[in-house]
């Protein structure tokens, strides 16, 4: 064969070989997903601090008013912040109108019961005098009338005079119960007369509680017996227990009422602001960890994942947080799938590949240089 043909081709066929060389093998979408770890929305229980705030009131409030109508006050005895105790006199009444009344009824009521005595002795002379002739029947029952009549009237003087002493006895206003002195209303020369308006209000046992309103989900998370930490408004704080539940909900506000004793102490005044902290307050709530929320000019959202392992963005409402959780008052139901690390950059539609349990970790580097 001629140099020059053979030379031509052996070109050729170089040039027909690098022409049939392989090019290197695409990436499908498949192969480029990125693996997620993925999460369930499911109910759990979720512990964290619930804080509510409101006013002090006495736990039982006593009010003091007078018995009796009609007298002046000689003398008030107590005061606003005073500690008094059960029976201890408060304001004393003037006893001048009532002090001969008394006087006077113990005598008619002495002169009642001599009369009685006597008619009833006049009565027992004739006891057995029926049908004897002495005297007549008329003159015997009369006798006998007169002696019940005489009684009758001794009794009622008797009651008019212990009326008189009771009244007596109520001109000294008493507590009723032993406790603080929150109000006063009540001054010398005032005189007594009935009304609404007390002359002392008083929180029994000098006891103190916080009235905290709370949303129904929020009053399933406490418990009688409770501990609450509450801020007074001096800054100081105190531990207060729950020691009631309100077992009815405002119809118009939605809000049910938690009572909070707190100790006796002198910087724990009614009607003051407080505010409590319930740090074990715990609930059964639908929840996802706090990572699989992202929070943007939208709101908080989830990544959830499709049956084809396309994600998709769905807007919540997040609710109470606690031991890493979550809740969702509004969003995807129990049982859907999200991505849990809400930190990974994804958008609508983006193919994932989904690790259930831990995060995948970073590939080996040997197997990383095989690449």
């Amino acid at each position: 064969m001629h140099p020059i043909r053979t030379s031509l081709s052996i070109l050729a066929l170089l040039a027909l070989a690098a022409c049939q060389k392989a090019e290197p093998a695409k990436q499908t979408e498949a192969d480029q997903a990125r693996a997620v770890r993925i999460v369930t929305v499911e109910a759990r229980p979720i512990t964290g601090a619930l804080a509510a705030s409101g006013d002090m009131i006495a736990r039982e409030e006593a009010a003091v008013l007078p018995e009796v109508n009609g007298y002046r006050v000689a003398r008030v005895l107590a005061d606003v912040g005073d500690y008094v105790r059960a029976g201890q006199t408060l304001v004393q009444l003037d006893p001048t109108l009532i002090s001969s009344q008394v006087a006077q009824a113990e005598a008619i009521a002495a002169q009642a019961e001599a009369n009685a005595l006597q008619a009833e002795d006049q009565a027992n002379r004739v006891r057995d005098l029926d049908g004897q002739g002495v005297l007549s029947q008329e003159q015997i029952e009369q006798r006998r009338l007169q002696a019940r009549a005489a009684r009758a009237q001794a009794r009622a003087q008797a009651a008019n005079f212990s009326d008189l002493k009771t009244r007596s006895a109520k001109l000294a206003v008493t507590a009723p119960v032993s406790g603080l002195i929150l109000e006063r209303n009540v001054r010398p020369g005032d005189l007594s007369a009935g009304g609404a308006n007390p002359w002392f209000r008083m929180a029994r046992d000098g006891q103190v509680e916080l009235a905290a309103d709370l949303s129904e989900d929020d009053l399933a998370r406490v418990r009688p017996g409770q501990s609450a930490t509450v801020t007074l408004p001096s800054g100081a704080n105190v531990q207060g227990q729950v020691r009631l539940i309100s077992p009815q909900i405002n119809p118009q506000t939605r809000l049910g009422r938690v009572r909070v004793l707190l100790p006796v102490r002198q910087d724990v005044r009614v009607g003051g602001f407080a505010r409590a902290v319930f740090t074990d307050a715990s609930s059964v709530v639908l929840t996802v960890p706090e990572t699989a929320i992202r929070y943007d000019a939208d709101g908080a959202s989830l990544m959830v994942l499709g049956a084809n392992n396309r994600v998709k963005r769905v807007l919540i409402q997040a609710g109470q947080r606690g031991s890493g959780l979550v809740q969702i008052v509004k969003g995807p139901p129990a049982g859907s799938r999200v991505v849990a690390n809400a930190a990974a950059l994804m958008l609508d539609g983006d193919l994932v590949k989904p690790v259930e349990g831990a995060a995948p970790g970073p590939a080996p580097k040997a197997a990383a240089a095989k690449q």
